[in-house]
């Protein structure tokens, strides 16, 4: 099930592995560091490729494959708001080319220019350097986006010693997994991989009390892969923080059922492909933060704890009776909105009826024209006023990549 938190809760990320020792400090870090730039790059290839800003390219002849112009993306990523200026996105690029992850077509340039040269990303020419750490993220990225789909159900809510984890695997049941998925041979091969795992900081004991052990004791996946991450990111010095929210309805956060008791992980929403996830569960949208969007990192740090408020956008209580009174001062308004390579871009708070909660400026979303505060009549034909924001976000997991949503909007006064 889909699960929110509500006001006033404790969210934490993980404390660094009980088998990670000292490398829980500047090593550990670099590896996140290496994780997150790793993954918002590939969101990042993923949308070029989407909007077709990459793409074959003639020059004097010669095709260039699978490439894009440098000049053409810096425009890009300031008319899609991912950069504010020429110079900052050329330092965000710079961050990428610096990480092996783009490179000049022909390995002339080294630098990243604001120019018509042709720069590529090495995955696109399986020219990506493989190092040990390299091989374990992208390792347990796939395992990740295995244990996502929904036809597996091996991630489930269990507990251990009296708390209730949500989004947990159990040990000996995921070495038979990955036999059976043929990622190991043997059971001994698969524990291997799996300390591995650990080790970078991919997968976790659920309190950090064991490292991995052929055993009934439940782990965890620390990294939120699916995150949309921002590419100013990559310009912050800082590791990754720990400030997912409960608009961040895909990572691994803890929930107190009580204040003063303990309190347990929670991760939220299993999906679909990449391609058709929706920002409903995907999107990092903090309400505690100053901007209000996309906290930081996903939950790879060992910050302290973060308090945070998850108040409603909306000024007063809406009933469904209400917003369907005859002369009640709400318009409709109908939205078609086409999830990109990294979701739709909007988080849906409430119920009976439920509202939007916060809209990424860059998303889909609010290209179509959806606003906060608007509620929610009906996704894709199936009038939803009067269940939670629960159904809706499964009606939309479950849908098309191509959704419609009717909503109201109070007139201004």
């Amino acid at each position: 099930s889909q699960s929110g938190v509500s006001e006033g809760r404790l969210i934490r990320t993980p404390k660094p592995s009980a088998d990670s020792g000292a490398s829980g400090s500047g090593g550990q870090r670099e590896l996140e560091r290496m994780a997150e730039v790793l993954v918002t790059g590939e969101q990042l290839r993923l949308r070029l490729h989407e909007e077709k800003v990459i793409k074959d390219r003639r020059h004097h002849l010669k095709t260039y494959p699978n490439c894009f112009v440098a000049k053409e993306l810096i425009d890009w990523l300031i008319e899609h708001k991912e950069a504010s200026d020429r110079e900052t996105a050329i330092k965000l690029m710079q961050k990428l080319a610096d990480r092996g992850i783009i490179h000049h077509v022909c390995d002339e340039h080294k630098e990243f220019k604001d120019v018509k040269l042709f720069y590529r990303f090495r995955k696109d020419d399986g020219t990506f350097p493989l190092d040990n750490e390299v091989k374990a993220f992208m390792r347990g990225q796939r395992l990740y986006e295995k244990l996502m789909s929904p036809e597996n159900t091996l991630l489930q809510p269990r507990e251990e010693e009296g708390v209730k984890y949500e989004r947990t695997f159990m040990a000996s049941e995921f070495l038979d997994w990955l036999v059976q998925e043929g990622e190991a041979t043997t059971r001994k091969e698969a524990e291997q991989l799996c300390h591995r795992l650990m080790e970078h900081g991919i997968i976790q004991h659920v309190s950090n009390k064991h490292p991995f052990v052929d055993s009934n004791l439940l782990y965890q996946f620390r990294m939120n892969f699916r995150r949309r991450r921002r590419l100013m990111e990559l310009l912050s010095e800082k590791s990754p923080s720990s400030q997912e929210t409960h608009d961040s309805p895909f990572c691994l956060r803890k929930q107190s059922h009580d204040n003063r008791k303990s309190t347990s992980f929670m991760s939220v929403s299993p999906s679909k492909e990449i391609k058709i996830v929706s920002a409903v569960r995907r999107s990092s949208m903090s309400s505690c933060g100053s901007s209000g969007y996309f906290s930081s990192s996903p939950t790879l740090s060992s910050s302290p704890p973060v308090l945070c408020n998850p108040k409603s956008v909306l000024k007063r209580p809406v009933t469904s009776e209400e917003l369907l009174t005859p002369g009640a001062p709400y318009a409709r308004k109908t939205f078609t909105i086409v999830g990109d390579a990294v979701g739709w871009g909007f988080v849906v708070r409430g119920s009976k009826p439920c509202h939007i909660q916060a809209v990424d400026p860059s998303g889909p979303a609010a290209a179509a024209g959806m606003k906060v505060c608007q509620f929610v009549v009906s996704v894709n034909g199936l009038n939803v006023l009067h269940v939670d924001y629960r159904t809706v976000s499964n009606l939309i997991l479950t849908g098309p990549r191509t959704i419609v949503m009717e909503v109201m909007e109070e007139l201004e006064c």
